[in-house]
């Protein structure tokens, strides 16, 4: 089960106390709301974000044609999923997140930047719901706090065109920032776990200096 995708307490907490910015696409804890998008927006879209999560090499890592389809999945308030529509202007992102007021600020900021090819989409706890079958799907720092993993994403595989792929951005062991290490995952348990649910891996990133980055693929059966 997804425990929510707004952001964590922990981290909002490192934020305000003047650490970076980790959230944006962080599930919250059941202890804090995350409800108000336009307040959170202010962190979760922090432009000193930008230093340590790369955005733009990100998707350019990622490789897409200008008509991919994407999900990205814990959208928040839209970090990544507004940047994926300037840069994939002949496809579709799917901006999906459980938090009602997300989803709202997500349709409302779309209109506002004129980007008609962003879907707004309030997911579910154990579905983000999907609405069709796309060539990428987008977790950041989202996979630590999926419950029944193996099952989560065995689900999704019916969610990717053939040739699809899932890219987790996560927290390293190691990072100075993040959830407390006790709740992180290592990125061999990803891997291990994500080839249980049906995938094999299919690539790596080192750039970002806080967070591994694995890419993934259904495996041949």
């Amino acid at each position: 089960m997804v425990q929510g995708y707004a952001g964590s307490f922990v981290l909002a907490c490192a934020i305000l106390c003047n650490a970076p910015p980790v959230t944006a696409q962080a599930p919250h804890t059941h202890q804090h709301s995350f409800g108000d998008a336009a307040k959170w927006a202010k962190v979760f879209d922090d432009p000193s974000r930008d230093a340590w999560q790369k955005p733009h090499e990100v998707i350019a890592a990622l490789a897409l044609p200008p008509d991919a389809v994407v999900a990205d999945i814990g959208a928040g308030t839209g970090y990544f999923a507004v940047r994926l529509a300037r840069m994939l202007p002949k496809g579709r992102v799917y901006a999906i997140d459980i938090e009602p007021d997300m989803v709202r600020h997500l349709e409302t900021r779309a209109r506002r930047e004129g980007l008609s090819h962003v879907a707004a989409i309030k997911g579910e706890f154990a579905d983000p719901r999907i609405p069709a079958p796309v060539d990428l799907i987008l977790l950041v720092n989202v996979y630590h706090h999926i419950d029944a993993r193996e099952r989560y994403f065995a689900q999704l595989r019916s969610s990717l065109k053939p040739g699809g792929r899932i890219a987790v951005i996560d927290f390293r062991m190691s990072a100075p920032v993040g959830p407390p290490r006790a709740a992180r995952i290592a990125p061999e348990e990803v891997v291990a776990e994500l080839g249980r649910a049906g995938y094999a891996p299919a690539g790596e990133h080192s750039f970002l200096p806080n967070q591994y980055f694995l890419l993934f693929t259904p495996a041949l059966r």
